[in-house]
């Protein structure tokens, strides 16, 4: 398997994990969560990786990186919500 696809795999655990971790309703829908979790789970692994906290290699990955990737989820899970209540909140008040 192609080392970007691991990372696409990293996005789809750790993105599952930070919903798991962090539920609610999203106002955004089911959808636009998972893509939120992927892309905060690549960056959070991302990062890792380049500060050596934890790789992603074509053989698997290490528990830092899923750890770093669901917190990248995570925040980005949160600046999501915050974004579209803020958007809520405007559209409201016109």
């Amino acid at each position: 398997m192609p080392l970007w696809l691991h990372w696409i795999v990293l996005g789809l655990v750790a993105g599952a994990l930070a919903k798991f971790l962090m539920p609610g309703r999203d106002p955004a829908g089911c959808l636009i969560t998972v893509v939120l979790g992927i892309v905060g789970a690549l960056l959070g692994g991302w990062i890792g990786s380049h500060l050596g906290w934890g790789a992603v290699s074509a053989t698997g990955f290490s528990i830092r990186s899923i750890a770093l990737a669901t917190l990248g989820a995570i925040v980005l899970l949160l600046l999501g919500r915050l974004v579209a209540t803020l958007l809520h909140r405007a559209a409201g008040r016109e």
